[in-house]
C-alpha cells in the first residue's frame, strides 16, 4: 500500500513536469531531428522555427534527464542516446511518438479536471502546435502503437475463433483485423471508421498483404447504418467512449447487423463492482471524463445488462485483464425464441 506523506504526495504532484518536457520535445520532433544529425541549439532553432533561449532551456533539461547528450561548452552539440531514439525518434525500433503526442493532447485536457468536475462537461479541445490534422494522425498511430504488441498474443488467448466475416468497428488502421485474419486464412473483414481514417487502414492492409480480403466502410458507426452480413463484430476500445445509453444503441445496431448465430466481442477495461480496481481503469474513467460527454469505464454487470437489452444471449467474460485487455463475448441466437403460447 502506498505510504502517504509529504514526500510521496509532492512527488506525485510534480509528476507533470517531466511529462511536459518529453511531450514538448516530441511535438517539436527534436529527437528525430537530432537522431538524423547532431546539431547546435542555434541550428535546431532554425529547423524548428523556435526561440533560441527557450529551446536551450528545453535542451538542457532533456540533457539533465538523460534524454539527450551534449558535447562541448562554447557552442554545444546535442545528440540523442540510442535508447531514447528507439522510442522517441521517427523510425525507431520501438517508436511511440504517436502515443506520446496523443498523451500531450490528453494532458492539456486533464489540466482542466477541476473545472470539468464543477461543470460536468468535457474539457475544451485545443490543437497542439502540430495542428488538428496531425493530432488525429497521432491518435491513430497511438492506437496502433499500443495495440500492435498485444493484438496477436491476446487474440491467441481466445483459442479458435470461428468466423467467416469480421466487422471491425472503429478499426482504425486495422491492427486487430490483421491479428484475426492471420489466424483465419479463409475469412474476410470489413473495417468501419471515419472517412479520414480509412486511408490509413488501406495503407496498412496493403503492407500486410490483406487488401483483397478487407473491405472498407467510411462512416460514423454511432450515427449511420452498420454493414450487414458479418458473423463476428469486434468492438475494440470503443464502449468506454460512450454512455450506457449510447452503448445500448450501439449494441442494438450490432445485433441487427450480425447474421443469426453471429457474436460480438468487446475489448475494453472491465471494472470490479466498487470501480476502484483495476487502478488503470479508475484513471481511464477520468480520461473519459475530461474527453467525452458521457464516457467511462464499466463493470461486467453493466455491460451484460446493456448487451441483453439489445437481444444478445450467452454473455460471458472471456478474459479479465488489468488494463484495456478484458474481453466480453455475447451471441445472437440462430433463430428467435418461440412465443410461450405457440
Amino acid at each position: 500500500m502506498l505510504k502517504l506523506n509529504q514526500e510521496t504526495i509532492m512527488g506525485m504532484v510534480r509528476g507533470f513536469q517531466p511529462a511536459c518536457v518529453i511531450i514538448a520535445a516530441a511535438e517539436l520532433d527534436l529527437f528525430t531531428l537530432l537522431q538524423r544529425r547532431p546539431m547546435s541549439a542555434a541550428s535546431l532553432a532554425k529547423r524548428t522555427n523556435g526561440d533560441l533561449r527557450a529551446l536551450v532551456i528545453l535542451l538542457d533539461v532533456l540533457t539533465a534527464m538523460g534524454f539527450l547528450k551534449r558535447s562541448g561548452d562554447r557552442d554545444p552539440i546535442y545528440s540523442v542516446p540510442t535508447a531514447a531514439a528507439a522510442v522517441l525518434a521517427e523510425g525507431g525500433s520501438g517508436c511511440m511518438l504517436g502515443m506520446v503526442r496523443h498523451l500531450g493532447n490528453c494532458l492539456r485536457r486533464w489540466s482542466e479536471l477541476a473545472h470539468v468536475v464543477q461543470c460536468g462537461k468535457p474539457a475544451r479541445r485545443r490543437a497542439s502546435i502540430r495542428g488538428a490534422s496531425e493530432d488525429l494522425t497521432a491518435f491513430i498511430r497511438a492506437m496502433h502503437e499500443i495495440s500492435a504488441p498485444m493484438a496477436d498474443p491476446l487474440v491467441g488467448t481466445l483459442g479458435k475463433v470461428n468466423f467467416t466475416h469480421l466487422l471491425d468497428l472503429g478499426g482504425a488502421s486495422g491492427t486487430w483485423t490483421i491479428a484475426f485474419l492471420k489466424r483465419n486464412p479463409s475469412a474476410r473483414a470489413t473495417i468501419m471508421d471515419q472517412p479520414d481514417v480509412i486511408p490509413l487502414a488501406k495503407q496498412r492492409m496493403r503492407r500486410a498483404g490483406l487488401s483483397k480480403r478487407v473491405q472498407f466502410c467510411a462512416g460514423d458507426f454511432m450515427r449511420g447504418a452498420l454493414p450487414r452480413g458479418a458473423d463476428l463484430a469486434w468492438v475494440s476500445a470503443i464502449v468506454h467512449q460512450n454512455s450506457r445509453t449510447q452503448n445500448r444503441r450501439l449494441f442494438a445496431k450490432v445485433f441487427k447487423a450480425l447474421v443469426p448465430g453471429g457474436r460480438i466481442m468487446i475489448r475494453d477495461i472491465v471494472m470490479n463492482p466498487s470501480r476502484t480496481s483495476p487502478e488503470a481503469g479508475a484513471f481511464f474513467a477520468v480520461n473519459m471524463l475530461v474527453n467525452t460527454p458521457g464516457g467511462g469505464t464499466f463493470t461486467f454487470a453493466e455491460l451484460a445488462d446493456d448487451l441483453a437489452s439489445a437481444g444478445f444471449t450467452h454473455i460471458r467474460l472471456l478474459r479479465r485483464g488489468q488494463a484495456m485487455d478484458s474481453i466480453v463475448s455475447a451471441g445472437k441466437a440462430v433463430a428467435p425464441p418461440r412465443n410461450a403460447g405457440s
